[in-house]
């Protein structure tokens, strides 16, 4: 029995050193399987919109239309210029001056052909009435394009008659380039004579009032208006004013109804019939008052400008207005003057305004038309009449750059030239254009026919 006991315990023994043998020396820990797959992350519904790689390089954005009115409405300013490419522009302006006239056929007339094979034509007019009259003929004839008429020389009166009775093309002034050089927030630049511009003419120059006087024959010019009025009955015959109503006659006719009358604060605003009859005859009676001491006892007025200049520069009258300040310095370079003339303001201030380019309704070169009148309020052409004829910039000086506004500072002065801020100082309003009309018609009335 206990042989048998040790056999089955030999073999028990044996088993397990098999079994040992055959098996790992140590078991690794084993990792539990998951319970369950993990979840997978959902696919997308479609794939990423891919960017492109760019094929050439962005484009400039398309220039757009300036929105002007019709037939140029779906023009952008390129589109202008091309179309204007070869065209006659015909300007209908004052052509009393001489030295303006040179500067329209010389300079200006060089310029547009060079930049924009535009031909310069100037009709010079003895006023405006006959550029007015010319466009309304047109218009009542059923003449709505192929115009006689382009550009105007304008302001005042003239511009609001233009405008109300549909003579006009607009608005375009501040849709053009050189609108930006403009403070269209500016009074004196947004109404002519008190009426809204809106768009229907750009400026081209500033006018102010100066009396020229030779300093070898008048040493010491009356100050103001009292002591002129003075003078000439001192020295009859050699003091006269156009006949109005050329402009310059015309303003001066307004600053002595200023005077006589008590100021010019109480016809500012709309024109008031019963205010002109209470107040004018006394103007008329200082103005017939004074007529047998002007120049041929009052019996004849200068037709046109003109004729004043030359009897100013013939010696036979002592004073002459006029609206441009630098007039007398260009004639003395010119040698139309002696080189002793001098200029200047009375102490009652003298009338100032600004005056402008238009278009007619039914121009036949009207591209040409838009382009002339953007360049002529063009910097360039602004620094050249400044130059050439001793004007003063009537532009936005926030508009100009570094290089412009230096250009401008650079400018030399004859000695006839008042300074910028004498004549700011003396600046006196324009009043709206239906008291011109009556004033203009009052002065005909009461005093030519008296």
């Amino acid at each position: 029995m206990k042989h048998r006991i040790l056999v089955l315990l030999s073999l028990l023994v044996a088993v397990v050193l098999v079994l040992g043998a055959c098996g790992p020396k140590a078991t690794p820990t084993p990792v539990p399987a998951p319970t369950q797959p993990p979840t997978p992350a959902p696919a997308p519904t479609q794939p990423p919109t891919p960017v492109p790689a760019p094929t050439q390089a962005p484009t400039a954005p398309e220039k757009k239309p300036l929105g002007l009115p019709a037939p140029l409405d779906k023009m952008t300013w390129d589109d202008v210029v091309a179309a204007a490419k070869g065209q006659t522009v015909n300007w209908w302006m004052w052509g009393g001056s001489d030295v303006i006239n040179a500067w329209v056929n010389g300079w200006l007339a060089e310029e547009l052909k060079k930049r924009y094979d535009i031909t310069m034509h100037q009709v010079p007019v003895a006023g405006p009435t006959e550029f007015i009259n010319q466009v309304l003929g047109e218009k009542q004839a059923g003449v709505h394009s192929g115009g006689a008429v382009d550009i105007m020389w304008i302001n005042g009166e003239n511009f609001r008659t233009m405008k109300e009775a549909g003579l006009l093309y607009g608005p375009w002034a501040q849709l053009v380039p050189s609108g930006a050089l403009y403070d269209w927030d500016d009074p004196a630049i947004a109404y002519d004579f008190g009426y809204p511009v809106e768009g229907y003419e750009i400026p081209w120059s500033g006018a102010q009032v100066v009396l020229e006087y030779d300093t070898a024959k008048v040493p010491d010019p009356p100050k103001d208006m009292a002591a002129l009025i003075q003078w000439i009955k001192d020295h009859p015959g050699l003091f006269t004013y156009p006949a109005p109503p050329d402009f310059t006659g015309s303003v001066w006719v307004r600053m002595m109804c200023y005077y006589a009358t008590g100021g010019y604060e109480q016809f500012l605003g709309d024109f008031n019939q019963e205010l002109f009859d209470q107040k004018f005859p006394a103007c008329w009676k200082l103005l017939n008052e004074i007529e047998p001491y002007l120049w041929r006892k009052g019996q004849t007025y200068p037709e046109t400008q003109q004729a004043h200049i030359d009897l100013f520069a013939n010696g036979e009258v002592y004073f002459r207005m006029t609206y441009g300040p630098g007039d007398a310095q260009t004639r003395i370079d010119k040698g139309q003057y002696p080189p002793t003339v001098r200029t200047y303001v009375l102490e009652d201030g003298t009338i100032a305004n600004t005056n402008y380019i238009a278009i007619a309704y039914n121009a036949a070169h009207l591209p040409a038309a838009l382009v002339t009148a953007n360049f002529l309020a063009s910097f360039d052409s602004q620094y050249n009449t400044i130059i050439s004829l001793n004007r003063y910039s009537i532009m936005k000086e926030s508009a100009l750059t570094p290089e412009q506004r230096n250009l401008l500072a650079s400018v030399k002065r004859g000695p006839a030239i008042l300074p910028p801020e004498v004549l700011s100082a003396h600046k006196l309003p324009e009043l709206q254009a239906k008291w011109l009309v009556a004033i203009e018609e009052g002065w005909r009335k009461n005093v030519l026919e008296k």
